[in-house]
């Protein structure tokens, strides 16, 4: 009885860890590696292990960091289910086909280039012909269920209030006379965060894998970022400009819509046009719509009041191209919601393109802006970005609002971590190395846990926790 860890070890992107329980293999999560195109070339390794080994698949949620490889684990044999949350499954559905897309897209640019210098041709990572194709092997779960998911490991998923869907996977172990409980906290939602529940907290553990993405820092109240927003948007409507949202397609898209509906009147949003120019964000919202039986307490209030929590009078959803292309016309009055959300590609490139040099316009930043990306050089006042090879002054004003996170702080970690019984072993992931140490740190001293922080391909045996 072991575990393995071959991804998100003291980094934070692509989530996945192997279990050996007996004669079977289960792995959780199966996430794509992020970053520079250098850090993203790994993605093509080959796994650390045979996936046609692999009996079964737990999934924690469905953002590709930790769910983007399922597809090309399938393709090379991996035959058995994948687990997971109802809701993650639907997003999935969506998600993977469009990296598929995105796949397809990216090999088709680099062969024609490949084609000029006299090159091979490349593949693309998976089509979305194989998303679609991996889809097949998803199985939807509930919250709270325990389910025998192979001889000897029990599977009962929680929820972890980051985006709809997201779990908190409990396995329980059972080989000879040896049982061991082994908890996955996946990605950790924002206490008080709309929409969602708050994290579920869980007693029993003899190890707990949990994520340390901002384990060295507090994020703002709620209330103070709420404030921010609507101060913002009202100087926003004075100066006459349009406001440009670059924002995640997934969770953060369905928040604003939200909270724009909470405060529409406060806010002075019936003076706006408001659009969502996102087709994959379209697609995500509807699934969030389908699944309000996992809202918080007032979201399913307001849902059984007014009905649908994302609706505003005022907003447009446009799904095509030239829907897009015509958003430009307007000098003023738009609220514009586009992806990506680090202004990396997508339709927000174009905005930036027809807004980004007017005085009067506003860039709104909601979400966390990875170093090198555009959105991360207008956070950190760039006069000028690159859009397809053109300069393009930025004379914009540029606003961050720095409450926004989908993940929990380290003070959310701490108390999470804080509700089990007997302060079982903690091993941290999912985090970049200054911010694990901090919250290792606090967790030794403060609630003298013993703390693991393993390198990439660690074997832990679990016989000895």
């Amino acid at each position: 009885m072991d575990m393995s860890f071959y991804g998100a070890a003291r980094e934070v992107t692509g989530s996945c860890y192997l279990l050996r329980v007996g004669e079977h293999r289960i792995l959780v999560d199966c996430g794509l590696i992020q970053g520079n195109p250098q850090h993203e070339q790994h993605n093509r390794d080959p796994f650390p292990f045979e996936p046609s080994e692999i009996d079964a698949v737990v999934l924690t949620h469905a953002h590709l960091d930790h769910s983007g490889r399922l597809p090309l684990l399938v393709k090379q044999g991996f035959k058995g289910p994948i687990h997971t949350h109802r809701a993650t499954a639907d997003l999935c559905r969506i998600m993977l086909e469009d990296a598929g897309y995105l796949n397809e897209k990216d090999a088709a640019w680099e062969n024609r280039k490949r084609q000029r210098q006299g090159r091979e041709p490349v593949s693309p990572l998976y089509t979305q012909a194989e998303a679609r194709l991996a889809h097949k092997q998803f199985r939807a779960l509930e919250y709270g269920k325990t389910k025998k998911v192979l001889p000897g490991i029990t599977l009962t998923l929680l929820d972890a209030g980051h985006i709809l869907g997201s779990a908190i996977v409990k396995l329980e172990l059972k080989d000879s006379n040896q049982r061991r409980v082994v908890v996955f906290s996946g990605d950790l939602g924002h206490t008080g965060a709309p929409i969602l529940r708050d994290p579920e907290p869980v007693r029993e553990a003899d190890l707990v894998v949990m994520e340390s993405t901002y384990g060295n820092r507090q994020h703002r109240s709620w209330d103070a970022t709420w404030q921010e927003m609507g101060e913002i948007l009202s100087h926003a409507r004075a100066s006459r400009g349009n406001v440009l949202i670059p924002a995640f397609a997934v969770g953060r898209t369905q928040e604003l819509l939200y909270v724009f509906k909470q405060h529409y009147q406060e806010w002075g949003l019936a003076d706006w046009q408001i659009f969502l120019d996102s087709p994959m964000a379209i697609k995500a919202t509807r699934v969030y719509q389908k699944h309000g039986t996992v809202y918080d307490a007032r979201a399913r209030q307001i849902q059984e009041k007014v009905g649908d929590p994302f609706a505003l009078p005022n907003l447009t959803m446009s799904r095509h191209s030239t829907q897009s292309m015509a958003i430009n016309k307007m000098d003023f009055g738009a609220i514009i919601i586009a992806g990506s959300g680090m202004c990396t590609g997508g339709r927000i490139t174009h905005h930036l393109k027809h807004n980004a040099w007017r005085p009067h316009a506003h860039i709104l930043i909601v979400g966390f802006q990875a170093a090198g990306t555009r959105g991360r050089a207008l956070v950190d006042g760039a006069d000028e970005i690159h859009l397809w090879g053109e300069p393009v002054k930025v004379k914009a004003q540029v606003h961050t609002i720095g409450g926004l996170s989908a993940h929990a702080d380290q003070k959310g970690l701490m108390d999470w971590y804080g509700r089990f019984d007997g302060r079982p072993r903690v091993a941290l992931v999912h985090g970049e190395p200054e911010s694990m140490q901090a919250l290792a740190s606090r967790l030794h001293h403060e609630l003298q846990a013993e703390v693991l922080q393993p390198e990439f391909g660690k074997r832990l045996d679990l016989t000895t926790l």
